[in-house]
């Protein structure tokens, strides 16, 4: 999965050129996200979820300030109320963060999202809908692994270093949802103009 690597450099370039030329709160949002990489999304996302104390999956503008503030985005508080407002579609003052990670995520044309949903379905073994170390054991092969190949790291830590790539880097919890699966894609996606070679890309990366 090396080249997932250079596509993140690639693309945290890009979201900071096309930064400066944007206006639109939602896009900027966005940018600020992937130009930390494949797992920026995501990240936000998970600094959501800790501000969430009462597990309602909803936030209030001050947990929703608190966290774009937590997360480190740079944005005025007139442009954070005015994004506030385009996600809280019914005025009632909250707004639901999964659907708010769903907008955030950069677009992707329905053949793309089938070959990320087939490569979760070969990872999820146990079909639970949660890649774990477990799912991984036949699937995700290490045996080429320069750290396992000298000893250094053993066949479990390498699964959990994987799974730790689509983990946010603040709460690794060793399990990786389709969501987490679909935002980290999405990210990767972001910085892939053809369908052609992303589903290339995926397939042989994943040998589907």
């Amino acid at each position: 999965m090396a080249a997932t690597s250079r596509h993140d450099r690639e693309m945290a370039i890009n979201a900071k050129k096309q930064l400066s030329e944007t206006s639109d709160p939602v896009e900027r949002l966005r940018l600020q996200c992937l130009a930390r990489g494949s797992a920026g999304i995501k990240g936000l996302g998970r600094a959501f979820r800790i501000i969430d104390d009462d597990n309602s999956r909803c936030l209030d503008i001050k947990e929703f300030m608190k966290g774009l503030n937590d997360y480190g985005v740079l944005m005025e508080k007139e442009e954070a109320l005015a994004l506030f407002q385009i996600f809280d579609k019914d005025g009632s003052g909250q707004i639901d963060f999964d659907e708010f990670l769903l907008t955030l995520r950069p677009p992707m044309s329905n053949a793309r999202k089938e070959v990320i949903l087939q490569a979760f379905r070969k990872l999820d073994k146990s079909g639970d809908g949660v890649i774990t170390v477990e799912d991984l054991r036949g699937v995700y092969n290490v045996k080429h692994h320069p750290k396992y190949q000298n000893g250094e790291w053993t066949e479990d830590q390498i699964f959990r270093k994987f799974l730790d790539t689509f983990d946010s880097p603040d709460d690794k919890d060793g399990k990786v949802t389709k969501e987490e699966f679909l935002n980290y894609y999405a990210g990767v996606s972001a910085s892939i103009d053809s369908d052609v070679y992303f589903i290339v890309m995926m397939k042989n990366a994943w040998k589907l």
